[in-house]
């Protein structure tokens, strides 16, 4: 069985930073790619970000110059920096991983709320 576990959620100023993490606990998985996905009330969930096992990142357009994605392979974390955040990226962030073998596992997701 594997879980992955978010923290890191909050409220937070327009402009100001917050740091997401993900750990996966289990056996028996190979994650080839871990990412951040948000849904907004409303909205559909969307992909935020994404780090493959050898390091190649991509990010939403929105996000780009503003989040990082970082990744500890060796004990299966994923970190999502955020800087300059806007009141647009209020969500839920949720964190997946998809593993070689082809299942897909989702976190029970942290709220982030960006308001002054």
């Amino acid at each position: 069985q594997v879980q992955l576990v978010e923290s890191g959620g909050g409220e937070v100023q327009p402009g100001g930073s917050l740091r997401l993490s993900c750990a996966a606990s289990g056996s028996g998985f190979n994650a080839y790619y871990m990412a951040w996905y948000r849904q907004a009330p409303g909205n559909q969930r969307g992909l935020v970000a994404m780090i493959t096992k050898s390091g190649m990142t991509n990010y939403a357009d929105s996000v780009k110059g503003r989040f990082t994605i970082s990744r500890n392979a060796a004990v299966n974390t994923v970190h999502l920096q955020m800087n300059s955040v806007e009141p647009e990226d209020t969500a839920v962030y949720y964190c997946n991983m998809h593993t070689l073998s082809g299942s897909t596992y989702w976190g029970q997701g942290t709220q982030v709320t960006v308001s002054s």
